[in-house]
């Protein structure tokens, strides 16, 4: 009895090493947007269920101005921005993970706060901010990490 729980043991070990692991996949997405088709960056990369996206400022899409209202007008736009992209790839606020958050002037670090509060009400995601001269006069530059929303169980919230 004891040799033939040896082999199974063995046999069971020696299958599961030879299972051919699949290689992650990696896709580079595109922007949508004509004004970004020939930069040297994706929108947004995808590896297995986690996406990687670019910065957005708060440029209005249809317009291509920064939209008005300085900090205020300028973070919901690039929020905006941001869950246009999610949603184009299968995910949504709800599956951020981390935001990095630059801003041009750390004096509008409340005003923006304020804002970004409104998107993550729940799952609130890891975040970084600091200030940095932005392109554009941008007062301030998003970028994000989510997971694709059909690839988990719905998020919550440890406490």
């Amino acid at each position: 009895m004891k040799t033939k729980l040896i082999t199974l043991a063995f046999l069971c070990s020696f299958t599961f090493s030879c299972v051919k692991k699949e290689k992650p996949n990696l896709i580079y997405h595109s922007s949508k947007l004509e004004r970004k088709k020939n930069a040297p960056f994706s929108d947004a990369v995808e590896v297995d269920n986690v996406l990687y996206l670019a910065g957005q400022v708060g440029i209005h899409p249809e317009t291509k101005k920064l939209a008005p209202g300085g900090i205020k007008g300028e973070t919901i736009q690039a929020l905006e921005n941001i869950k246009d992209v999610l949603n184009l790839h299968g995910s949504d606020m709800e599956h951020v993970v981390k935001c990095t958050v630059i801003l041009a002037d750390l004096d509008d670090f409340n005003q923006f706060n304020a804002i970004f509060r409104k998107y993550f009400p729940k799952n609130k995601p890891a975040r970084t901010t600091f200030a940095a001269d932005l392109l554009v006069d941008a007062k301030i530059e998003i970028d994000v990490i989510a997971v694709k929303a059909d690839g988990f169980k719905d998020a919550r919230v440890s406490k």
